[in-house]
């Protein structure tokens, strides 16, 4: 029903998503986690590895943290919970396709749950206090315009801080930043950021 969405195939396993999105080569897979004769990150897996131009988005009843990390693990650039509304889920698809990351807000709570890491306090690597926020807020999802909004710089300027981010910490993706914000407990203040 939205016109902007075209529903190229549909799966009713695992193995069948695998299959048909390497014969359709779709922009985005919305791929459900719990599937018959391989599960959706087993499937994401396979699809990300061999088709890495194919968007994945998750889609899980699952509001678990390990169950979010395993999906970016394997190059999932999303994660909803059924529960969302159709307006959200059209704008989680428009948002993966753009290239961006998309969690809905329940998944993004339980992602950022843990209120006593303030690893603003301990250096990761050698990234600035500016560089961390800018890596928390990719891997809330935000584009670079949002996160140059957030913090009151431009976005070529964030553009600036993700390369160099990747390259302090050894990273190829905006999938294995986010990977890294959630296994490092990276958190963001406003105020541990004013005036830097």
């Amino acid at each position: 029903m939205e016109d902007s969405i075209e529903i190229v195939a549909k799966a009713n396993n695992g193995l069948d998503a695998y299959r048909i999105a390497t014969e359709k080569s779709p922009d985005v897979v919305l791929m459900d986690i719990s599937m018959p004769m391989l599960n959706g990150v087993e499937a994401a897996a396979m699809l990300h590895r061999n088709c890495p131009g194919i968007r994945i988005l998750m889609l899980s009843m699952h509001d678990n943290k390990e169950y979010i990390k395993k999906a970016m693990d394997v190059g999932a650039s999303g994660y909803i919970l059924k529960e969302v509304s159709l307006d959200e889920m059209v704008e989680a698809i428009h948002s993966v396709n753009r290239g961006a990351s998309y969690f809905c807000h329940t998944s993004s709570n339980t992602l950022f749950s843990n209120p006593n890491s303030l690893c603003f306090e301990t250096p990761h690597s050698d990234i600035s206090r500016r560089e961390r926020a800018v890596l928390y807020l990719v891997a809330e999802g935000m584009s670079s315009k949002r996160i140059a909004d957030e913090l009151e710089i431009s976005a070529r300027t964030i553009d600036a801080h993700r390369r160099n981010i990747k390259q302090k910490l050894g990273l190829k993706t905006t999938a294995e930043m986010i990977t890294y914000a959630l296994n490092n407990n990276i958190t963001y203040s406003r105020e541990n950021i004013e005036g830097i």
